[in-house]
């Protein structure tokens, strides 16, 4: 059996933690301190999150075209943003928000095959830093904002990314979309009290339980698919 390789690695912001890009044949995957992130080998949730994302705004928007202004948290190895390109108009926008510069390097170059090179559509435009900042204060509001960030609501590798699935995260995340707009948010398990704090923030919820690997199976992860319902109770007029 062929070995692992590594490619690269770097530093994870405001912790003591390493991101290494690792290769074995074909197969690419990207680890933090030994734990597997993404693969390029299962990508069918990543996918997911986009499709279901936009099959909300469709719905939402009553099937009219229109040039949505999309925020994806997490570049990874790119699937989620190509899933997102594939369902949006020639004049959408869409804005990838990422911690690490070196995983935006790497999907300039030997990831970037992997998803076609999604970076480089004129369409795209990369944030490196935190999402949370795009979130508190987005440059107009988002008809989307979608989050695969970390291990989803329980994270791994930084603490910071706690607050994307606290009370007022999720309550900065209601007031920086238009009011059509849709929340979707990638998680490796089920977590009740995630959803107990996504409907008090004011939106409405709904799971989808979805295959690692899509049609060809693999682990179950989480997408939840969530919708403004009402005013958001922790927002002042």
């Amino acid at each position: 059996m062929k070995q692992w390789e590594l490619i690269d690695s770097t530093s994870v912001p405001d912790t003591d933690g390493f991101m290494r890009l690792m290769r074995r044949g074909d197969e690419l995957v990207i680890r933090v301190d030994g734990r597997e992130l993404m693969s390029n080998r299962m990508h069918g949730s990543e996918d997911a999150l986009a499709d279901l994302a936009c099959d909300q705004l469709e719905k939402r928007s009553e099937h009219e075209q229109r040039d949505y202004k999309i925020l994806i948290g997490g570049m990874g190895i790119g699937f989620t943003l190509a899933a997102t390109l594939k369902r949006v108009t020639q004049n959408a926008k869409v804005v990838v928000a990422e911690l690490v510069p070196a995983v935006i390097d790497w999907n300039r170059g030997i990831l970037g095959k992997t998803a076609n090179y999604p970076i480089k559509d004129p369409r795209v435009s990369i944030h490196i830093g935190d999402v949370a900042n795009l979130i508190r204060k987005p440059p107009e509001p988002w008809d989307a904002v979608l989050l695969d960030v970390d291990n989803g609501p329980v994270g791994l590798t930084r603490s910071d990314n706690d607050w994307l699935y606290s009370q007022k995260g999720l309550a900065a995340a209601f007031a920086a979309l238009e009011p059509t707009g849709v929340l979707g948010v990638w998680s490796a398990a089920p977590n009740d009290a995630f959803v107990r704090r996504v409907e008090r923030a004011g939106f409405n919820v709904k799971p989808f339980r979805v295959r690692a690997r899509g049609n060809k199976g693999g682990r179950r992860h989480i997408i939840w698919i969530c919708t403004r319902k009402q005013k958001n109770p922790y927002l002042r007029d």
